[in-house]
């Protein structure tokens, strides 16, 4: 009786501390996006990487010790304008046969309300910057075939020049073509792996 009793309480020691680990959730390219705008004279041009990768390490009771590893393909950028998407594809802007990749490591997190900061190194276009992702936990629960489902948004604004993008075109009546400042958001859906059956 007490070695069942003994075996009971270690079981359920056990599905505690495996309800509250942190689950690897991989980016969904499905159904996120990686969006960002710029100005453009007086108005704002918006674009988006269509290829994109990553995994998210997350836990609801933890939010603080959340990771981040994610990939963006720099060809894959479409702004609805071949002539212009071949522009940002050549050396005056992601130069993408020299930088094929846009990647982004997490360092920290830390909870601010009901929202992230999340930090992290960005490289893109051979420079590595930190930046903070300003991000919101959408929700978190069970999906289709067995998966957890989980759903951040996250944006961030980067200097282009920072990254040594910066060409730009003089205005006849004074300034410049682009600005500096480029906004990004990254909607993102993230599942873990379906489980097999019978388990």
């Amino acid at each position: 009786m007490k070695k069942s009793l003994f075996l009971a309480v270690i079981l359920t020691l056990t599905t505690a501390v495996q309800a509250a680990r942190a689950e690897t959730y991989e980016i969904d390219v499905a159904h996120s996006s990686a969006t960002f705008s710029i100005r453009h004279i007086f108005s704002q041009v918006k674009g988006r990487f269509t290829q994109m990768s990553g995994s998210i390490t997350y836990d609801p009771k933890e939010p603080e010790k959340a990771s981040v590893v994610a990939k963006i393909a720099s060809a894959s950028i479409n702004t609805d304008n071949e002539k212009r998407d071949a522009h940002l594809k050549n050396a005056d802007f992601f130069d993408v046969e020299k930088y094929p990749d846009i990647t982004f490591q997490s360092k920290g997190a830390k909870k601010e309300g009901d929202r992230l900061k999340v930090t992290g190194t960005l490289n893109m276009h051979g420079v590595e910057k930190e930046v903070t992702l300003d991000v919101e936990v959408l929700g978190v629960g069970p999906g289709p075939r067995g998966r957890a489902v989980a759903g951040f948004e996250a944006t961030t604004t980067i200097n282009r020049k920072d990254f040594g993008i910066n060409w730009n075109r003089a205005l006849d009546q004074g300034g410049v073509m682009l600005g500096e400042d480029v906004k990004v958001t990254l909607s993102i859906e993230a599942g873990t792996k379906p489980k097999e059956a019978g388990k």
